[in-house]
């Protein structure tokens, strides 16, 4: 066992996060000088692939001259993260937070769940029952089924529509594209296993196809996990004691409330009618079953054996696509041409339901509810080359998207002594609540000598929310309409052929959804309860960057303000102003109401990432982010002026300072091995809400250093063994805002008989 300095904060992770702060500072530090050796050694200033570190990109939809970042399928592979949200903790400016071992959801500059925007193959996957704060949908995104992930960071809701205040999580799926060289069939058999949790699961993928006109992929997959097993408990610092979240077995490392069942499910099928024409159907399934939620099983202060358990996690998604090429394209670094659309109409429908049981066994009480949110989506986009005039260029791209949702949503309470259920009269939602949202817009980009770009774009948005009385409960109906008008500005400038500075202002937005406006639910800090009389909340965000790309390095650095007017956030209530009927609020320790601040609040930060090529085919990266966050105090003052109250207090769940620093050797056959370390400060500034989550140890959540080994085997084309050794000193940590600590030291394993096939 290593000696700890004090409990939860072991010796080992206390030089390992030296080490991490050392390590980011000194790479950032060096990057800019390995690109001016390079430049004083007569290096061209456009240089070839050959010789050139490239930022990654995904498929590159995230407008340019924005702070973005990619996590690709080789990424996937050499991380073996174990979910969607997983993939993302090595991304700036991203953390990733877990209220369940089955959940994850990301903060983009310190904003999560309504307030980022995550789309699936351009496809809205937020709707209007998604929560305030950290949510588990980005979890039900198969990473199986994944070629890349981009992450747009900064508002963006000029193209994206309502929620892109912090930022856009763009996931893009593996793709079936045609092919020429006849009839063909690639298998592929993927198997995971993991001591950490005992998850043990798979994945078979077929892509066939017949022509250059067709091509279709089929995947299937599945995996069980246990319990996680954890470094240990993560202290309170305020006072050494162990928090009430998670609960442990008796050997004190193994986490309770953890573990669940899932299956996936994916099909695709394109197509060629013409030349410069492609349709695309697909359907995508993903099923979660029995995932206790980690802070309510059980929950603080109650028996050992309450929980609360989403039985079924699922959404599903069908869609066809048409798209419309306009000119010829390459793949990124490929010589290849690719099938590029400048038009794509998208027809969708999503379902999401949950149905989840909190039970409490020594009332003999079990508690039901389900939820089912249908959605019907149509989006469309053009962009066309207006005109070129040698060095100077205009581009246009123009959209509109609209999409509609249907809810229902039942309750009932069982008594299981006397063997009888009763229905409510309303569950988390309403019945037939209804909520349609979309928009125009119309965003351009001027590109002048090659040096200066500049864009402007603009949206107008409509948005509806109706949802019916219910008397027995007390809850007003609701019928609502915004129709928010929201735009940026942004340039560009190339002073020296390697470096290009940027400035970006945006104006975007957030309509009120229907959890804002008639949810009543118990979440982290207590049970909150609905407020009709929501209005829309608004960010203005101003971002200066630099970004660096020579022959042996690339690197960029951002810092970012953004300014929320009307921001909604959890203001504490009375029991007695607890709606009538809801035991439930009136038995909480703490009862919230969301309202819109009467004063704006503000996110301040600094984001910085570098990739470098070093010899014998060894790759580095490296990100810092910081960000901190202030707003209005929503409660009032005290009437006993001698109690501690101020007028402006923390954001809630703001990350601390944290970074990653990444090093591995990528060959395409043989031996691949790598080293990666991810560490965070810790974060003791809380908000009025955070102060009593039991998600957050008393006193804040402590910093933390992990470090993880990896190693891969590549034979031929055709069979790949990965393996990941991860905490190698076996530390207690949490991210800030988790319910769950990290894995503890464990090994995760991966084989596969065949790459999976990118395209489409």
């Amino acid at each position: 066992m290593i000696p700890a300095a004090h409990p939860g904060t072991p010796l080992a992770a206390r030089s390992g996060l030296a080490l991490a702060i050392g390590s980011t500072l000194a790479m950032a530090l060096l990057a800019p000088l390995g690109a001016m050796a390079d430049e004083d050694e007569g290096a061209p200033r456009v240089p070839s692939f050959e010789t050139t570190v490239r930022a990654p990109r995904g498929r590159g939809e995230a407008p340019k001259g924005r702070a973005a970042s990619a996590v690709e399928r080789a990424d996937l592979e050499r991380r073996l993260p174990r979910s969607a949200p997983d993939a993302l903790r090595y991304e700036p400016g991203v953390f990733v937070q877990q209220t369940a071992h089955s959940q994850g959801s990301a903060f983009i500059r310190g904003l999560t769940g309504q307030q980022t925007l995550l789309l699936f193959d351009g496809i809205r996957v937020n709707n209007s029952t998604w929560r305030q704060g950290p949510n588990q949908y980005l979890f039900t995104l198969d990473s199986g089924s994944l070629d890349s992930i981009e992450v747009l960071r900064g508002g963006a809701s000029t193209r994206y529509g309502s929620d892109a205040l912090g930022g856009v999580i763009l996931a893009h799926p593996v793709g079936a594209a045609p092919r020429g060289g006849g009839l063909f069939a690639h298998p592929a058999l993927a198997f995971r296993g993991s001591s950490a949790d005992g998850e043990y699961g798979g994945r078979l993928q077929l892509e066939v196809g017949g022509s250059e006109r067709f091509g279709a992929l089929v995947g299937f997959g599945g995996r069980s996990v246990g319990l996680l097993r954890s470094g240990g408990a993560v202290h309170n610092p305020a006072n050494q004691a162990v928090p009430e979240v998670p609960r442990f077995a008796a050997d004190g490392r193994t986490q309770l409330g953890t573990g669940f069942e899932e299956l996936t499910g994916d099909a695709r099928l394109s197509f060629r009618p013409a030349d410069h024409q492609q349709v695309t159907l697909a359907a995508y399934l993903y099923r979660q079953y029995d995932a206790p939620r980690t802070d309510q099983c059980p929950p603080p202060g109650a028996r050992w054996d309450e929980c609360l358990t989403i039985d079924e996690q699922f959404r599903t998604l069908v869609y066809g696509a048409w798209s419309l090429k306009g000119g010829t394209a390459h793949a990124p670094d490929s010589d290849e041409p690719v099938f590029a659309p400048t038009t794509r109409v998208t027809l969708s429908w999503q379902q999401q339901h949950e149905r989840r049981t909190g039970s409490r066994p020594a009332s003999f009480v079990l508690s039901r509810g389900t939820d089912e949110v249908d959605t019907l989506g149509i989006t469309g986009r053009t962009s066309r080359l207006l005109g070129e005039l040698g060095p100077t260029s205009l581009r246009l791209l123009a959209g509109a998207d609209t999409y509609f949702d249907l809810v229902r949503s039942r309750a009932s309470i069982a008594f299981t002594d006397i063997d009888v259920e009763v229905e409510r009269s309303r569950g988390q939602y309403l019945q037939g609540s209804r909520y349609l949202y979309g928009g125009a817009f119309l965003d351009g980009e001027v590109e002048l000598a090659h040096r200066v770009r500049l864009t402007a774009g603009g949206r107008l948005s409509w948005i509806h929310a109706s949802s019916p009385a219910d008397a027995l409960s007390g809850t007003s109906g609701v019928s609502q309409g915004w129709f928010p008008l929201v735009g940026h500005v942004g340039a560009s400038f190339r002073p020296v052929g390697p470096l290009t500075l940027l400035l970006n202002l945006d104006h975007s937005f957030r309509a009120p959804n229907l959890d804002d406006l008639t949810s009543r639910q118990q979440t982290g800090p207590g049970f909150q309860f609905e407020n009709p009389t929501l209005q829309p909340e608004r960010a203005t965000t101003a971002e200066l960057g630099a970004q660096l790309q020579a022959r042996w390095v690339t690197a960029e650095a951002w810092a970012f303000a953004t300014l929320l007017t009307d921001a909604i956030g959890r203001r504490v209530r009375l029991a007695s102003d607890c709606p009538p009927g809801t035991l439930q609020c009136q038995a909480s320790w703490s009862r919230f109401q969301l309202v819109n601040a009467s004063a704006a609040s503000e996110v301040l930060g600094l984001e910085g990432s570098a990739s470098v090529r070093l010899p014998a085919q060894l790759r580095g990266r490296v990100s810092v982010a910081w960000a901190w966050g202030e707003g209005p105090n929503l409660a009032d003052p005290p009437s006993d002026r001698s109690l501690p109250w101020k007028e402006r207090v923390p954001l809630s769940r703001i990350p601390p300072l944290n970074g990653t620093v990444e090093l591995f050797r990528a060959v395409a056959s043989g031996v691949g091995a790598g080293a990666a370390l991810r560490w965070a400060l810790a974060q003791d500034r809380l908000a009025v809400a955070d102060q009593s989550d039991a998600r957050i140890p008393l006193g804040g959540t402590p910093g933390f250093a992990v470090l993880d080994l990896r190693a891969s085997y590549r034979v031929g084309h055709r069979f790949v063994v990965s393996a990941t050794l991860e905490n190698v000193f076996d530390s207690a940590y949490r991210y800030h805002g988790s319910s769950v600590n990290g894995p503890g030291r464990s090994v995760t394993l991966a084989l596969s008989t065949a790459p999976f096939q990118d395209g489409g």
